[in-house]
């Protein structure tokens, strides 16, 4: 009866082993987006901080280089594959209130698509028909000190 049983574990495993590649390959692409989600919110975060000391309608350009290249000089490779400066929406500020008067600017990034390292497993498909899967807008509004 033992000799009967020995390739009963192969079989299980084969039968299993595309699940699990599949369950490792989901967790790993939902790990780098939310990774890259993140680190977008964070250098949106910084751009409005950066502009709430600015003089409002000024240093644009410098703040959307701090969302896409995490410095203001614009240098360097983009903090997530596939942002570029036409992803960040031109800086609004506002005024809110009348005593006291509250100043407000606002930044966002929009159109960004994460590139996954697969776009489909075993059939299942990861994204859309252009092989990447769209974020919705990320923005900061931050109190201006102006």
């Amino acid at each position: 009866m033992k000799s009967a049983q020995k390739g009963t574990a192969i079989v299980e495993f084969a039968l299993i082993l595309p699940f699990l590649l599949l369950l490792t390959f989901i967790t790993t692409e939902f790990g780098r987006a939310m990774f890259q989600y993140n680190t977008i919110t964070k250098s949106v975060r910084d751009a409005a901080r950066y502009l709430s000391v600015q003089t409002p309608g000024t240093h644009t350009t410098e703040a959307q280089n701090l969302v896409v290249y995490g410095n203001t000089a614009g240098t360097g490779s983009p903090l997530a594959l596939g942002l570029t400066v036409a992803n960040v929406q031109t800086p609004t500020w506002q005024t809110a209130g009348s005593n006291p008067l509250i100043n407000t600017v606002q930044i966002t990034v929009s159109g960004y698509k994460f590139v996954p390292l697969y776009g489909s497993v075993f059939g299942v498909a990861f994204t859309d028909k252009t092989g990447k899967i769209s974020y919705g807008n990320i923005s900061a509004t931050m109190r201006s000190s102006l």
